[in-house]
């Protein structure tokens, strides 16, 4: 019986080992095979690639200062708008909201996250395009047509159109993420918050919020890798364009909307060894978020009631 046992064991921790072994070679080949087709484009331009804002495939001039632009402001804007929505929804499912109705919204919520990429794409393209064009950007240029961001006319496809559309997408994984944060601080935490005399919002807080700043900082990373290599949502709003604008109402385009894009219609090496130094660009921009993000996860842990 006891031989029986540690044979399981040791079949069960091998097969672990493998599976484990197998994913970290299956990332290392991607990586290798990514590099090596990029490898024309890297010899030609090197870091040329990533000032250069010309991009043309007839002269086989290539440049992604443009694709980066879009992709990290559309990125970075979507964040600031989805997080406060996505913390204070968590905060109401788990401390606010009535009981009965905590789990339904906690499972929309969850279904929405689970909504294709398409379909929110399609939604954009054909009611929140018309809305922009006719509705917001009158608005925006009215009251604020000063600032060089609402500035110029609009046809609704626009760099405003893909923040809006990433902000929405990016909010339910948001929510979700922290709210099992929420639920995973100690009920004593809150208790003894009440008891100090602490008012509903100060527990929320002090006794919540606080000791959960790291894990709102890594659903905050989640959230931003989603946003940067989101594509075809982005692809259908964007427009598409490879120049850099101050104007959000003014097309552009990303690096994944860019790939998406020509990928297919790549006929010579060097515009595909440049479209792959372009994918080999948005997994460094990626895994250099996520890794800041597991940084400050790991070496910074706020305290409940410290101010």
């Amino acid at each position: 019986m006891k031989l029986t046992t540690r044979l399981e064991e040791r079949l069960g921790i091998s097969l672990i080992y493998i599976c484990v072994s197998v994913v970290v070679v299956l990332i290392f080949v991607m990586i290798v095979l990514l590099f090596k087709m990029s490898f024309i484009s890297m010899s030609k331009f090197g870091l040329n690639f990533i000032t250069s804002t010309t991009w043309n495939p007839v002269e086989e001039q290539f440049g992604a200062l443009p694709f980066i632009y879009g992709t990290i402001l559309t990125s970075i804007l979507s964040l600031t708008i989805a997080l406060p929505f996505g913390i204070l929804s968590a905060i109401f499912v788990t401390e606010l909201g009535p009981k009965r109705l905590r789990n339904i919204l906690g499972t929309s919520i969850d279904l929405i996250a689970a909504i294709p990429s398409i379909v929110f794409g399609m939604w954009g393209l054909f009611y929140l395009v018309p809305f922009i064009r006719d509705t917001l950007t009158p608005i925006l240029t009215k009251f604020l047509g000063f600032l060089p961001l609402f500035q110029g006319s609009s046809f609704g496809i626009s760099i405003l159109a893909a923040t809006l559309i990433l902000s929405i997408m990016i909010i339910p994984t948001i929510s979700s993420l922290c709210r099992e944060i929420f639920l995973s601080v100690p009920v004593t935490y809150k208790e003894a918050a009440l008891a100090l005399g602490a008012t509903p919002w100060e527990k929320i807080k002090f006794a919540v919020l606080k000791p959960s700043l790291t894990g709102i900082v890594g659903a905050a990373g989640l959230a931003l890798a989603r946003a940067l290599g989101e594509t075809m949502a982005v692809v259908m709003v964007i427009g598409n364009s490879p120049q850099i604008s101050l104007s959000l109402l003014a097309p552009g385009a990303t690096m994944a909307s860019i790939l998406a894009n020509e990928y297919a219609e790549a006929t010579t090496d060097l515009h595909l060894a440049s479209l792959c130094y372009m994918a080999s660009l948005l997994f460094i921009i990626t895994m250099i978020v996520n890794s800041a993000s597991h940084f400050i996860i790991k070496y910074f842990k706020p305290k409940a009631f410290a101010r």
